[in-house]
């Protein structure tokens, strides 16, 4: 009889002050505790109750606020963590120290000589894809390989792609198709293979792109009404309020974009009752750089500005991005992938919790993140230093054995 190894990761949270669903339906648990076997989230409650013995990474999370990892739902990769656009060599670890866990490609634009012929366009998005599937730069879950639209794409290439892994279109709007009407066809046969899409909006940002308005979305009828706060030049108000009130696609705030549109949507969306179709994104690499701590700066600019309950705005940029986007991930749930954030208050604010220094606008302070249940940062290098210090306990792998005949 042979002995058949297995390995098997176990890591703990425990002592949690406030835990942060990501749904937006109950933006809070009353639980203390997380319990993660091999990178999904297996129990929560309350370690009085739960096993949390024998773990392999155990944290005492010293009343601290734990969030599920944030996503950043529009991103721009090339190959790897360079980005000849902004001259960046290191932009997605620095994303990970603002507590991005999951970054999604809204196109690969800025690769030097992008093909935009049929065939070049299929093995970028494929070439993409698999080169961040097997390597994860920093640690991060990059969902890239999301190819612009071709106008001799058919039905045949959309279930190629998707056969090959491709769920996510890029940006519409940029690219070789200027004919609203031929996106609109494409986006539809895209639909059917079970492909995302998100468009862009608003004024052209790089030569490649063309001004998309209200008419242009609608017709097209997005998944994504991409930076509907501009990209960087934001729509006139009463084509924002229009696409509010008419598009049924998910709305998306970048941080690259017009702040005051940003919180124009918000209120826009508050007004019917429709905070759910909120989702947030960064958009860079960019001609503006990168902002490493984007996600994290909006949801704050929204909780403070925009009135909206921090634990409320945490929840545009974790549950209702990964609804969108079919992800598992994005809340604290059971059979969840364990991404997940510890949040301390920063040393010296004017407001002792994290939900609280959100709410006036200043940045909590990142003291840790876990990736499918692993530790990948003890402390963020570019958020503020923390009140509270989790205590960190890692030990080897424990490994299993099952016998086999």
């Amino acid at each position: 009889m042979k002995q058949k190894k297995m390995t098997t990761y176990k890591s703990v949270i425990h002592n949690i002050g406030t835990l942060l669903s990501g749904d937006i339906k109950r933006p809070t648990i009353d639980a203390d505790t997380i319990v993660c076997h091999d990178g999904f989230i297996s129990h929560i409650g309350f370690s009085k109750n739960l096993d949390i013995s024998s773990a392999d990474l155990e944290i005492d999370a010293k009343q601290a606020t734990v969030m599920p990892g944030l996503i950043d739902n529009h991103t721009h990769p090339t190959f790897g963590e360079y980005s000849p656009r902004s001259g960046n060599h290191d932009w997605i670890w620095h994303c990970l120290q603002g507590g991005v866990t999951t970054a999604i490609s809204a196109g690969e634009v800025h690769v030097p000589g992008l093909p935009t012929d049929r065939a070049g366009i299929k093995a970028m998005a494929i070439a993409a894809q698999r080169s961040f599937a097997n390597a994860r730069p920093s640690g991060i879950k990059m969902l890239a390989g999301s190819p612009l639209l071709n106008e001799e794409l058919t039905d045949e290439d959309f279930s190629e792609l998707a056969a090959e892994g491709i769920k996510h279109l890029g940006e519409v709007g940029i690219g070789p198709v200027k004919s609203t009407r031929k996106a609109a066809e494409l986006v539809s046969m895209a639909r059917k293979h079970g492909m995302t899409s998100i468009t862009h909006t608003g004024g052209p940002s790089i030569p490649a792109s063309k001004r998309m308005s209200a008419d242009d979305i609608l017709e097209i009828a997005p998944d994504i009404v991409g930076h509907i706060n501009g990209g960087y030049t934001a729509l006139p108000r009463d084509q924002i309020r229009c696409l509010c009130e008419a598009c049924l696609g998910a709305l998306e705030i970048v941080h690259n974009g017009n702040e005051f549109a940003a919180l124009l949507t918000l209120n826009y969306a508050k007004e019917m009752g429709q905070l759910d179709r909120i989702v947030l994104g960064t958009d860079a690499p960019a001609g503006c750089g990168v902002p490493a701590l984007g996600i994290l700066r909006t949801i704050a600019l929204l909780s403070s500005f925009g009135d909206i309950a921090p634990e409320i705005a945490v929840c545009f940029a974790t549950g209702n991005t990964a609804r969108v986007r079919k992800l598992n991930s994005g809340l604290v749930d059971v059979g969840k992938e364990a991404d997940l954030v510890i949040f301390s208050a920063p040393l010296g604010g004017a407001e002792k919790t994290v939900l609280g220094s959100l709410k006036i606008g200043d940045l909590p302070s990142v003291t840790s993140v876990l990736i499918d249940g692993k530790l990948m940062i003890r402390q963020s290098k570019n958020t503020p230093p923390p009140e509270t210090t989790p205590s960190i306990v890692e030990q080897r792998q424990h490994t299993m054995y099952s016998s086999s005949a």
